[in-house]
């Protein structure tokens, strides 16, 4: 939407491949120890990094120059200076996942008591957001491995509602009988959009959460996991 393009420009210091350098610089000078940083040399990185008039010509010759040995060599200081560059290339993407991670989260299986706490659900809950429901039932074979495999995905996809209701607390068990059972229904905005009944059957004999992972991506049921993409980043500069 408009407003949130207007929203995440307006945090923006910089664009463009220059704007990132400057930010890179920006970055490194307020995250240096001000005792193991020489003062020279953060007074060039301050030079460097502060946004320039454009009427000052020093000012668009300094910007101009190809950058001298001293500069250069302070930009690429061995392990420190990676170091620094992996802490902001962090810092960059939790920003840029939290801007686009709008919407409410919630992390857990919600467990309704009733028909009527099932359709205030459906009913209420913002439009943009996926209800999963798994209606289930003590001692069915399959339910319990559901429901264990949707605890684990309602940690790992915050921004989708997991629920779990029991079928005989529905108001409607004779439509939910243990042949059908396991269910999983799905809504959004309102609308019921997947019917899955007796999906144990699509399982092995054993499964677990990466199965009905699969299952559901299958159908397109799951957005991505964005914050994923932060901790495998994070893992893979680590290990460097």
């Amino acid at each position: 939407s408009q407003s949130l393009e207007e929203d995440f420009e307006g945090q923006a210091t910089h664009t463009g491949p220059k704007g990132v350098i400057n930010d890179w610089r920006k970055f490194k000078l307020e995250s240096e120890d001000s005792d193991s940083f020489p003062p020279s040399k953060k007074d060039i990185l301050r030079k460097m990094s502060s946004p320039q008039s454009r009427d000052d010509k020093d000012s668009k010759e300094r910007l101009s120059r190809k950058m001298s040995v001293q500069e250069y060599e302070l930009i690429h200081q061995d392990k420190e200076d990676e170091n620094c560059l992996r802490k902001y290339r962090r810092q960059c993407m939790q920003d840029m996942h939290q801007k686009l991670s709008f919407g409410p989260r919630y992390g857990f299986v919600y467990e309704l008591e009733s028909g009527e706490q099932f359709l205030e659900t459906i009913e209420k809950e913002q439009k943009i957001t996926t209800i999963v429901v798994h209606i289930y039932e003590d001692g069915i074979k399959g339910c319990d491995a559901l429901n264990s495999s949707l605890t684990c995905l309602a940690a790992e996809y915050p921004m989708v509602k997991f629920c779990k209701i029991k079928a005989s607390n529905t108001g409607a068990g004779d439509r939910f009988s243990s042949d059908v059972l396991p269910t999983l229904l799905v809504y959004k905005g309102g609308e019921l959009i997947s019917n899955f009944i007796s999906v144990a059957e699509q399982f092995a004999e054993e499964f677990f959460t990466g199965d009905v992972e699969s299952f559901l991506n299958e159908y397109g049921l799951l957005p991505e996991k964005e914050i994923h993409v932060i901790e495998q980043t994070t893992m893979e500069e680590d290990m460097e």
